[in-house]
């Protein structure tokens, strides 16, 4: 592990690392905000996983996030979204390959060999994570886009790991819509039973767990009927019983204007979660 930024912020500290994934096969970063709580003692952590293109510093630079988990006392874990490095597999175009791992665990080569991001999320990183005494075992997870439908179905497939989960502008039905159709064809093949895991509108429908939702969708937002269709959710939560809070957010489009609007109510919300 090498911490490669340190900057005071919020009274706390926004760092970056540099470590070793075994499951991934390749170095990855990670950003990581200590609010100035955990100088005291073990806080609750935030797992926060962003959307196509990303890597770990669009978070932590545009989001203002440190200013609310400074006030309620939560460490932000931002990490990259997928894997890195010149013998990992790549793609012409933004929504496959680097900067698109879509947090599952790829079964179809070439992509099998590194892009296991699902396993990265779950237990890798919050082992890595929680080994530092500021960490406690309290987690919450949240994410964009592609990182909202990471965030949602990592908790719905995780029963009792997470206390909240929430999302901005997710994927919420990556099996019916281009983006996902196109990721879940190269990475997992044709199979779409083996798409499931990975869609939350399907794991809605047997979650064993009746854990709460929380997404923000903005009313303007360029892929709304094309990629995010949060509608499909909505429909899948009533059928099945399950709690979702849907706002759609007029005037709001995709970027992180969006989310710097709204991250302080979600960490809010996840504080309360975190707290009981």
């Amino acid at each position: 592990m090498e911490r490669i930024e340190h900057r005071a912020c919020f009274g706390g500290w926004q760092d970056v690392y540099r470590h070793r994934s075994e499951v991934l096969g390749c170095d990855m970063t990670v950003g990581v905000y200590f609010p100035p709580q955990a100088q005291q003692g073990p806080c609750p952590v935030l797992y926060w996983l962003s959307g196509l293109t990303c890597n770990e510093q669009n978070f932590i630079t545009k989001s203002g996030a440190q200013r609310y988990a400074a006030e309620h006392g939560i460490i932000l874990v931002a990490p990259d979204t997928s894997p890195r490095g010149d013998d990992v597999a790549d793609a012409e175009g933004y929504d496959l390959g680097k900067g698109a791992g879509f947090y599952l665990n790829a079964t179809r080569d070439p992509w099998a060999k590194h892009y296991r991001m699902y396993d990265y999320i779950v237990d890798e990183l919050p082992a890595w994570v929680e080994s530092d005494p500021a960490a406690g075992d309290r987690r919450a997870i949240s994410g964009h886009s592609m990182g909202g439908h990471g965030a949602l179905t990592i908790a719905l497939g995780n029963p009792g790991r997470y206390r909240s989960v929430s999302a901005f502008s997710p994927i919420v039905a990556p099996s019916q819509v281009p983006w996902g159709q196109k990721a879940f064809a190269a990475y997992l093949g044709d199979d779409r039973e083996t798409w499931k895991r990975y869609d939350a509108v399907e794991l809605v429908e047997s979650a064993p767990e009746r854990l709460p939702l929380l997404v923000d969708q903005g009313g303007d937002d360029e892929f709304l009927d094309g990629q995010l269709r949060p509608q499909l959710l909505q429909a899948a939560c009533e059928a099945a019983g399950h709690p979702l809070e849907l706002r759609i957010r007029p005037g709001y489009d995709h970027s992180y204007y969006f989310i710097a609007s709204f991250i302080g109510e979600h960490i809010a919300h996840h504080a309360r979660a975190l707290r009981g």
